[in-house]
């Protein structure tokens, strides 16, 4: 680390400008009578005396001898106007005083500054003052940054020429312990190009301004973190990794420590702000309406999802969110985090429990008697879940089917399930236990909303379903994956090379299902446009690019083959289902096929009890008897198949 660059005791830094204040006052009196310096100085003592005593309190009062003299700002500029302006006035109040009294005169004359002088001397000071603070500043980056310490800079253009990128130039040029020099802006605004911001020149963003950048030995951008567009960045970042020019980023300016920016704040661009899709917009007035002031049960609440899911909920205020998980470490770890947020207890309650015990969700109802539902908890691992399907069953079904029984009898408002875009035409033992889950939970409320001798009076609870793909950082997702192998030199691991799969944000897959509890009236399965998918073997050899390497030379990749249930492509829709749409774009309503929910019971009672007994064969051949389309890839299971159909 660089030997810190020591800075002037303030005590020099308050003579320094009090010399300056003074013999600016007497070089204006000397200009006022032209250089006759016997008339002008004849009351030296009286404009020296005045001038410190008025000065000494200004700088006192706005300690301007406690700033960095080369980290001079615009704002310390300001004081010094103010500090003269003030000045100014004490000086034209002496001068009529003494004036209106007749005192200290010399050959029948007013001894003091004249008028001219008194209006001079605030021009001169206030050049002075801040003009050597300007040239020390400029000297400072100068000499000091490039000559002293006599290092090869890093060169980098900034990418955004607005007031964000400027602030983050001129930090860069003063920081002596980054080791970046700022040599052009890069702006997409067309009436900015070829212009020129604080010396550095702007630059447009196509192909050949880039490649022209790295034959000028240019080795990084960096973004402004409140400038980029997903759409931007993710063109920018190709273009730059073509050329092998590395792109970063710097912290919104509220993020800079005690208003600067270190060298540890400059990150790479991470996946997750390239695979970020711009904000969607949803209709959600009525979210507030609907969770103010209600009792909220979240299930699985430690997990990616469920623990978003109650961050979101609490800008709604709730009365209260139950957040239920058998995880005490990481439940313990929210709930912290909650009390942090709103410094109270107040609104949330851990609840330690499993969505399988019935007897201990009963008592979590019967206490706490929730309005609303979001069931989040479910085994998701489809390698794990292969290798355990007795236990899939139990979690995934079971404990969905608990909690659905307990919405009911405690006449619940409504119960919003998280599925998975694994369980439309599943392949594993995870999606169909998933998909078992979405058929009891839509035959069951089509049971209890009709008057059959069963259910007497219609369910006032709604049930309502909600799908998607991958989302990014969760527990156990690729993307962090690759990040430790990248971290430990590789190699990455990928199945297949052609393995394809949607990504979405935690918080955007969370909004989802907060929005379907709302625009849902029951019975839906709601399904979102997840938009394109993505190549995982792009999305590795990008990761490695931005980390700085050579994909396949400084970090190799690795194929493993398809691990037991998985498929090299997801889908939102089986071949059997139709869309309909709703008031937004990107939210669907799917179109599926509907089940008897006393046949459909009957065989899930069946199925639970084999899961119970741990009976895995028979357990997986009643699962594609409920689920045809459950068709094993790369499983022990596919043996199975057609043994359900016979």
């Amino acid at each position: 680390m660089k030997e810190p660059i020591k800075t002037l005791p303030k005590g020099i830094v308050y003579t320094l400008d009090m010399a300056c204040v003074i013999s600016c006052l007497l070089i204006s009196q000397i200009f006022r009578y032209n250089f006759d310096f016997e008339g002008a100085l004849k009351s030296w003592q009286l404009i020296v005396i005045s001038a410190f005593i008025i000065n000494s309190i200004l700088f006192y009062f706005f300690k301007t001898y406690h700033g960095i003299v080369r980290y001079t700002t615009v704002v310390d500029s300001f004081k010094f106007i103010a500090i003269n302006i003030i000045a100014t006035v004490v000086y034209v109040g002496i001068k009529i005083f003494l004036e209106q009294y007749g005192l200290y005169k010399y050959d029948n004359k007013i001894g003091y500054l004249s008028w001219v002088s008194i209006f001079v001397n605030f021009f001169i000071v206030s050049f002075v003052l801040i003009g050597y603070r300007t040239i020390v500043r400029h000297l400072y980056e100068v000499f000091f940054s490039r000559v002293i310490n006599n290092k090869d800079h890093t060169k980098i253009v900034i990418y955004d020429a607005s007031e964000y990128g400027v602030a983050a130039k001129r930090m860069l040029s003063n920081n002596a312990y980054i080791d970046m020099q700022v040599v052009a802006f890069l702006d997409d605004d067309p009436n900015k190009k070829n212009k020129i911001v604080e010396g550095i020149p702007i630059r447009a963003t196509d192909e050949q301004t880039i490649s022209k950048l790295k034959s000028e030995e240019v080795q990084s951008i960096l973004v402004t973190k409140e400038r980029a567009s997903n759409e931007t960045l993710n063109r920018l970042v190709d273009l730059a990794l073509k050329y092998g020019i590395r792109v970063q980023q710097v912290p919104p300016i509220n993020k800079w420590l005690q208003g600067k920016m270190v060298a540890e704040q400059i990150k790479n661009i991470n996946i997750e702000d390239l695979l970020e899709r711009e904000a969607i917009n949803i209709q959600n007035d009525n979210v507030y309406k609907e969770i103010s002031g209600k009792k909220i049960l979240v299930t699985g609440a430690a997990g990616s999802i469920g623990s978003e899911i109650v961050r979101q909920l609490m800008r709604y205020k709730p009365a209260l969110v139950i957040m239920c998980d058998k995880e005490e470490s990481a439940l313990h770890e929210l709930q912290t985090e909650l009390e942090d947020e709103y410094n109270s207890t107040k609104g949330i309650k851990a609840f330690i429990g499993d969505i399988c015990d019935q007897v201990r969700m009963e008592q979590l109802f019967e206490v706490y008697n929730p309005e609303v539902i979001y069931h989040a908890a479910a085994y998701k691992h489809v390698p794990l879940m292969e290798a355990n399907p007795s236990v899939a069953i139990i979690n995934n079904v079971l404990g969905t089917k608990i909690i659905a029984e307990l919405a009911v009898a405690y006449q619940s408002e409504k119960f919003v399930m998280v599925s998975t875009d694994k369980a439309v035409n599943p392949t594993n033992v995870m999606g169909a236990s998933k998909r078992i889950a979405e058929i009891f939970i839509q035959s069951y409320y089509k049971h209890l909303t009709q008057n059959t001798v069963d259910s007497i009076v219609p369910s006032e609870t709604k049930f309502i379903t909600t799908r998607f793909g991958n989302v990014l950082g969760s527990n156990g997702s690729v993307i962090p994956r690759f990040k430790k192998q990248i971290e430990k030199g590789g190699p990455i691991t990928i199945t297949h090379p052609e393995i394809t799969r949607y990504f979405m944000t935690i918080p955007e897959a969370c909004q989802l299902v907060i929005e379907a509890g709302v625009m849902g009236n029951g019975g839906e399965i709601f399904v979102f446009d997840m938009g394109k998918p993505v190549k995982i073997v792009d999305l590795a050899n990008k990761m490695i690019q931005l980390s700085g390497k050579i994909p396949d030379i400084d970090i190799k990749l690795v194929f493993t083959g398809l691990r037991p249930g998985e498929k090299l492509y997801e889908e939102l829709l089986n071949n059997a289902e139709n869309t309909m749409p709703t008031y937004h774009e990107k939210i669907l309503i799917a179109l599926v096929r509907e089940y008897d929910f006393a046949a459909i019971n009957k065989k899930i009672e069946s199925l639970i009890s084999l899961a119970h007994k741990h009976y895995v064969t028979e357990t997986v051949v009643l699962m594609k008897e409920i689920v045809p389309e459950f068709i094993s890839n790369n499983s022990a299971f596919e043996k199975l198949d057609g043994k359900s159909k016979k």
